[in-house]
């Protein structure tokens, strides 16, 4: 049997959508503890304030410094998939976030050693950008790689799965380690052991990843000797229109989520009155139903046009904060709940089918690297400024439609991006032999 005609064991594909999901998650578990502390503790912990806008912004601006990362991460990481590989640079990057977390965890307050806690939490909070930026493309393309092309939405959504999944982790150990302690106690320290479980799941990881092979694409390519020298200078200059419509399809995504997942919970506890943990538990359900939802979505998107699908999930995202915000008015828990799964559902519907739909636009050789770049440039003008954005024009305005016309805004950056991505060519020259055994 030739290189060209190389199949896939069916144990492999199942090992690689289990280390592209729960590496994906690991990561998102880093990035979704930090995102509660610092909706909720660190303003107080590590930027004190006599004005807890002040504080919750400082925070947030450390929160924008992991998406401000992810570019570096993209531009090396991905740089290295398509050189050396999917797999070596995939345990680089889940080595890197583990650590990083870890060390937040250990990390001493503003109380302990003044303004010096504030500037090695944004440190490490650089490099949980930095690995996160290089893990999603080579997650992605772990699984997508390994399965049928045909079933690529479904198959790549294995790192989609990635973020609810690591959100649903985080959320809930933080508010069982709430649960189960004071309030002075878990504002103390006991919220560090959320990190410091980092360390178990890194292993767990590692364990995963390191008894995968590299993707047969990828061997593929090194077999026709096609591996790029100078990646990133043949994506900005020959698939220039796929990298932009890669960074623009996922500003509408990146802002619904941290409006739904990090914003609302400081928008109920000092606008509504409302319990942090009840907004936690909120966004612990919705996560829990994005689980199921996203291989859903992905699926979908191998039956029906995936543009088309997409599309759809952007104009509800554009619709539903305009429903939401009156519906939580009073300050029902069953009403946000409902209304925090609903937009998480909306979420879904969009983040299911990106991997494939990002990925496909990139000829296999560069798709690391693409796919990487638009992912993580995507975040510094989407996710990255959005909770800052939201929390400024609350204080200037004072009203929650200012916040839905802010999204509204986002949607029709991605509907352009929409228009400028291309549907999929599902039979790659590399990829049309490699098939399950």
């Amino acid at each position: 049997m030739t290189s060209a005609q190389r199949a896939v064991n069916p144990r492999d594909l199942r090992r690689a959508y289990a280390a592209s999901l729960s590496g994906t998650a690991l990561e998102y578990y880093d990035f979704a503890a930090y995102s509660v502390a610092a909706a909720t503790l660190f303003g107080d912990l590590f930027f004190p304030s006599g004005d807890p806008l002040v504080g919750t912004m400082s925070a947030f601006s450390t929160y924008a410094v992991g998406y401000l990362a992810r570019p570096l991460g993209g531009f090396v990481f991905g740089r290295l998939g398509d050189v050396i590989g999917r797999k070596k640079v995939l345990v680089y990057t889940l080595l890197l976030a583990g650590i990083a977390t870890f060390l937040i965890g250990l990390l001493p307050t503003h109380a302990s050693i003044g303004g010096t806690a504030a500037v090695l939490l944004v440190i490490l909070r650089f490099a949980q950008g930095v690995a996160v930026g290089g893990e999603w493309g080579g997650a992605v393309l772990l699984s997508s790689e390994y399965g049928d092309p045909r079933k690529r939405g479904f198959w790549a959504s294995a790192a989609q799965i990635g973020p609810p999944a690591g959100t649903l982790l985080a959320n809930g150990v933080l508010a069982l380690l709430a649960g189960l302690m004071s309030e002075e106690t878990f504002t103390s320290g006991g919220w560090r052991i959320a990190f410091l479980l980092s360390a178990v799941l890194v292993l767990f990881g590692l364990w995963i990843r390191l008894r995968l092979e590299d993707t047969p694409v990828f061997k593929q390519i090194v077999d026709r000797r096609e591996r790029p020298s100078a990646p990133v200078s043949e994506v900005v200059g020959a698939e220039r229109r796929a990298l932009i419509a890669g960074i623009l399809v996922r500003v509408c995504p990146d802002v619904l989520y941290s409006l739904f997942t990090v914003f609302t919970l400081t928008y109920i506890t000092q606008e509504l009155g409302m319990s942090r943990g009840e907004g936690t538990i909120a966004v612990m359900i919705g996560s829990a139903c994005q689980v199921l939802l996203m291989p859903a979505f992905g699926a979908l998107s191998d039956r029906i046009n995936r543009r088309r699908l997409y599309l759809y999930g952007t104009i509800a995202a554009a619709v539903w904060p305009f429903v939401f915000f009156p519906m939580i008015g009073g300050g029902s828990f069953a009403v946000l709940i409902i209304g925090t799964v609903v937009a998480l559902a909306i979420h879904a519907s969009m983040y299911g089918p990106q991997a494939a739909l990002i990925t496909e636009q990139f000829s296999p050789r560069l798709r690391y690297t693409g796919s990487s770049l638009a992912y993580t440039l995507a975040g510094v003008i989407g996710g990255a400024p959005a909770p800052l954005i939201m929390t400024a024009l609350i204080a200037w305005l004072d009203n929650w439609w200012i916040l839905g016309v802010y999204l509204a805004l986002t949607a029709v950056v991605t509907g352009v991006g929409l228009w400028l991505s291309r549907d999929p060519v599902v039979e790659s020259e590399v990829e049309e032999s490699v098939v399950p055994a």
